[in-house]
């Protein structure tokens, strides 16, 4: 019974450049065309226990073996590596190469031609990358209105970046196609915003009229023995008129997380508070229902 052959340890994990393998004789040609290596992009190879085809940290690892110098990996799979997923399935790396390079897109890599400034990259993990500065500003400014400001809370809320910084960067490079977005972008930032749909849903309301909402909104109540306690946190608040509106996720449904849910909304309505519940579905499918349903809320609380 023959024995599997032998994975160097320079190679079990990660991708790597075929051809400086070789030279550095860790394996051969005939080897890397066999089953027990796959070949990624051209030149770039991972051992099959390694591959996995939806890690686009996996693919990040791979693309930026054939960056050249001044290129970093940028945009969307930058904030990815700032810890920020906001990428559509099946992802290809994008990434940022200087005027001098040249390179098409494919499948697996989007390249945006634009120069870096030294400063405007860092490493992270050992693959360059955009800074946490660059990286919002750049989102803020080319994605569509709602994603910019989507990515703009979520890189914010992570403390990848300051608002007044971006604010600073962003009077810095005044006339930069897509300013004009990002500078209300900025003003509609929420740092607090603890996700996508929150941001969506407060889009939503502001982009309808209704006054502006307090984001992370701690409650408070009066203890006939114990005196002022805390309630709990609500997503969005109007506290004036005690209207407090949540996003639903997938995790409220853990019966754990749904029992705390309950006694949490309990206590708030006991409290004088109404409370408004949206789904992914409203967020995405029924805005005008939302509009509805608040505007309705606030008049009633009005009279």
């Amino acid at each position: 019974m023959s024995r599997p052959p032998r994975i160097p340890r320079e190679l079990a994990f990660l991708p790597f450049s075929g051809s400086q393998a070789v030279v550095a004789g860790l394996v051969t040609w005939r080897m890397l065309r066999g089953p027990s290596w796959r070949r990624m992009l051209p030149d770039i190879y991972v051992h099959i226990d390694g591959y996995r085809e939806d890690d686009h940290r996996m693919w990040c690892d791979a693309v930026a073996l054939t960056l050249p110098r001044g290129a970093a990996i940028s945009d969307l799979s930058a904030a990815f590596l700032w810890g920020i997923d906001l990428l559509p399935r099946e992802s290809p790396v994008f990434i940022t190469l200087p005027g001098t390079a040249r390179r098409r897109s494919s499948p697996r890599v989007s390249v945006n031609q634009r120069s870096l400034l030294v400063e405007e990259i860092t490493r992270f993990a050992g693959l360059p990358v955009t800074t946490g500065l660059r990286t919002t500003f750049d989102l803020g400014r080319q994605l569509p209105r709602t994603d910019a400001l989507v990515a703009v809370d979520a890189l914010l809320h992570r403390r990848v970046v300051k608002l007044p910084d971006l604010a600073g960067y962003l009077d810095a490079h005044s006339g930069w196609p897509g300013t004009a977005q990002l500078r209300e972008v900025v003003t509609l930032a929420e740092p607090l915003s603890e996700s996508p749909m929150e941001t969506r849903l407060r889009l939503i309301l502001h982009d309808a009229g209704l006054p502006p909402l307090t984001a992370q909104h701690d409650v408070h109540g009066v203890h006939p023995q114990r005196g002022r306690i805390f309630l709990g946190r609500v997503d969005l608040a109007y506290p004036r008129w005690r209207i407090a509106l949540e996003y639903e996720g997938d995790h409220h449904r853990e019966r754990a997380h749904f029992q705390r849910d309950v006694a949490r909304l309990n206590a708030l309505r006991a409290a004088g508070w109404l409370v408004l519940r949206f789904t992914a579905d409203d967020v995405l499918r029924h805005p005008a229902r939302i509009v509805h349903l608040v505007t309705g809320a606030i008049l009633e609380r009005h009279r």
